[in-house]
């Protein structure tokens, strides 16, 4: 059992899909199963739509999901990133970057990029150099390390690529790599359940924590929910959200029926409630592959 939190962080750029709501569904069993706090994060830093913020939650609290506190926005936290850049810049530890969005990608698929790695292009430029360049500069990390390890509750320990990333974007917005790390310290979330897809941002994340003496999560990626031709679930597949289910005639306990299926807590068509989940929740029994929905 843990004193800590867990959380779940969508970005309101539209309706949740089902794969949204099953990953959110794990965060709130694995935080709640272990005695944590279970906290929401809307990460708004772009990609905003109006409405969907009041529609996310909306439809997490339609299957039942509750969360600890109020919902924290990352749009109204930017002074925290700001202090945390303060602080790498006073130990050295950044670079402006004055690449281009196309010279970053031509640059990450040159050969000698390890793994399609930023090569440090603009790592040891002369005040000279800088001064010629009429762009603005994002800020990079100026990494001490090519590679780190992590710990996953579910897949063990994964070493995975460090490079130079970006930590304020030119536009002045702090990018997505500092505002998570940021955020979970200083929300004392000791556990992050996410999509799998998401594991190889983690050693970047768990560096830069190390770099702001801040604790590591316990991390435990998930399968994601994919479409029948095997990719990544998105609305463009069809009756994938909450509203749709509903055209369909399917209530938010049908949906919470359907993602208890798939993570073989329930039978077919069995009705559950969130406490009856909990109750049955073993995350030694959570299946390690995808789930295929079909619409």
């Amino acid at each position: 059992m843990s004193t800590g939190a867990g959380r779940f962080a969508p970005s309101p750029s539209g309706d949740l899909h089902l794969g949204n709501l099953r990953t959110a569904l794990l965060a709130w069993l694995f935080a709640r199963s272990t005695g944590r706090k279970f906290l929401m994060r809307m990460e708004d830093l772009d990609r905003v739509r109006s409405g969907a913020e009041e529609r996310q939650l909306a439809d997490l609290h339609a299957i039942g999901l509750d969360w600890d506190g109020t919902v924290v926005r990352q749009s109204q936290r930017t002074a925290l990133y700001e202090d945390a850049i303060t602080r790498l810049q006073e130990s050295g530890r950044t670079y402006e970057c004055f690449c281009t969005r196309r010279e970053i990608l031509e640059a990450a698929s040159a050969p000698h990029a390890p793994d399609g790695a930023y090569p440090g292009t603009c790592r040891n430029l002369t005040s000279t150099e800088k001064a010629s360049i009429s762009r603005t500069p994002a800020l990079r990390l100026r990494s001490e390390v090519t590679n780190f390890s992590v710990d996953d509750a579910l897949l063990g320990r994964f070493r995975g690529l460090v490079d130079d990333f970006v930590l304020r974007r030119a536009d002045g917005v702090a990018a997505y790599n500092l505002a998570v790390v940021v955020d979970d310290g200083e929300q004392g979330i000791d556990q992050v359940v996410r999509g799998d897809d998401l594991l190889t941002s983690s050693p970047r994340q768990a560096y830069l924590a190390s770099l702001l003496q801040l604790p590591t999560p316990t991390y435990v990626h998930v399968p994601l929910a994919l479409n029948a031709q095997g990719r990544r679930l998105a609305k463009r597949d069809g009756a994938v959200t909450l509203e749709d289910q509903a055209a369909l005639g399917l209530g938010p306990q049908d949906v919470l029926a359907v993602l208890a299926q798939s993570l073989e807590l329930a039978g077919p068509n069995e009705p559950v409630t969130m406490t009856e989940l909990l109750a049955r929740w073993n995350p030694k029994s959570l299946p390690r592959t995808p789930w295929i929905f079909e619409t």
